[in-house]
């Protein structure tokens, strides 16, 4: 085991029973307000297993911090009404950065992951780790000063990319977009930012939002799977998000799927990412228009001087047929991955998501399709598919999701960086 690694369990250790007892007791109690709240003091205790003076004192501390707030009266049977817990939101805020090819994306939230402000700033430099990071602290700052949010009420930044992510030392092991490997991102902007910095795969980051606040908020087994100009997978089972030993679980678009295929991003060949991504798409309908095909797309392609995933989608929208069936290919290859992936996890949830779920209906319906057709029989009659378009924000959002993990994680299981006053979360 590294050194960093023992050094965060170290953080584990507490400097008496009671004092962790304690900061468990807390934990409970915030976490019973922000998942159930509006809840009194007796349904706490009533949940909880505390006794009603030991909730009395808890959430007089919580209180205190405000991180808790009264927010009315409820109905009693008694005539005494109770007074109503609730988390306060503004009690602090987090940041999220996703990084693209070209482009740093930052959300900065409330502790309900309400996005209070968002930017998108240009990067040409982002292959170059040390510009990278001097980017992503000048990123942070435009937006916390933009948000009007104090750096003191910050809990925490968290970064999103694609790529293996060791999300315990903060490590990009590899990342095929920008070229990167072994990059230590944490340790360097949190001595600029002096905030606890998290890194994780931008997939994971968007399960996690989703685990917390979105479709999957009522599924213990579901699965997230991207589509855009790559495919991404997070896995969310038994109620808990995996990462696998190095944290590189979840890369469903480097399964192979046709060996003698087209070559990957990744080097190998017949991918499911190689067959089913946009620039999958893209290749296909260069083909068809280099082959004298009658299409629309022919048109852009002279128009333009090339073509993108866009003109794909938007020639199937006018009832192209050469596009249609571009696009319905694509649709029967990630169907197939798809169904490969129903019946290793049995999710009772999978969430389409990404840049390419917002055009090209044909290759969506195509994938549905032939996933039912290739599903273990009695697996597809338990199975929700549900597609969720989403954009850039998003993603931001789900870093800073990572954060807000963090946050109200149960105390023993905590990385020992960040932390609410009173040790809370």
């Amino acid at each position: 085991m590294s050194s960093s690694k023992v050094n965060r369990r170290v953080g584990l250790v507490r400097t008496g029973n009671r004092d962790l007892m304690k900061e468990i007791n807390l934990s409970i109690v915030l976490n019973l307000i922000r998942v159930q709240g509006p809840l009194s003091r007796t349904d706490i205790a009533r949940l909880s297993g505390l006794s009603v003076g030991a909730v009395s004192g808890l959430t007089g501390e919580l209180l205190a911090s405000g991180f808790i707030r009264e927010v009315g009266a409820g109905q009693s049977r008694n005539g005494r009404h109770p007074v109503l817990l609730a988390l306060n939101p503004q009690a602090g805020f987090v940041v999220g950065i996703k990084l693209t090819e070209q482009s740093i994306v930052a959300a900065v939230t409330d502790l309900e992951a309400a996005v209070v402000h968002w930017r998108l700033e240009p990067e040409n430099d982002l292959q170059n780790p040390e510009k990278a990071i001097a980017a992503i602290i000048r990123t942070v700052e435009a937006a916390l000063k933009e948000s009007a949010v104090p750096p003191s009420r910050v809990m925490g930044l968290g970064i999103a990319l694609a790529g293996v992510i060791d999300s315990q030392d903060a490590v990009c092991y590899y990342s095929p977009i920008l070229g990167w490997r072994q990059v230590q991102l944490a340790q360097p902007i949190e001595d600029r930012l002096h905030l606890p910095v998290y890194v994780e795969n931008d997939v994971n980051t968007l399960t996690m939002a989703e685990q917390w606040f979105g479709a999957g908020r009522d599924f213990p087994h579901f699965l997230m799977v991207t589509i855009g100009r790559g495919i991404g997978m997070g896995v969310v089972a038994n109620g808990q998000f995996y990462r696998g030993s190095i944290g590189g679980a979840g890369e469903f678009g480097h399964i192979t799927l046709q060996p003698d295929g087209p070559r990957c991003g990744c080097g190998k060949s017949g991918c499911v990412e190689a067959l089913a991504a946009d620039p999958a798409i893209v290749r296909m309908a260069r083909a068809a228009v280099e082959s004298g095909k009658q299409t629309i797309m022919t048109q852009e392609a002279r128009r333009t001087g090339q073509l993108t995933f866009d003109h794909v989608a938007q020639a199937a929208n006018q009832g192209d047929k050469v596009a249609q069936e571009i696009l319905a290919e694509a649709g029967r290859w990630l169907g197939l991955g798809l169904s490969h992936l129903v019946n290793l996890f049995n999710p009772q949830l999978i969430v389409l998501s990404g840049e390419g779920t917002r055009m090209g209906d044909a290759r969506i319906e195509s994938a549905r399709q032939t996933m039912q057709e290739h599903i273990f029989d009695r697996l597809d009659g338990s199975i929700d598919l549900v597609v969720k378009p989403m954009g850039e924000e998003a993603w931001a959002r789900g870093a800073a999701c990572m954060v807000l993990g963090e946050l109200f994680k149960h105390p023993i299981n905590r990385d020992h960086r960040p932390g609410l006053p009173l040790g809370v979360a």
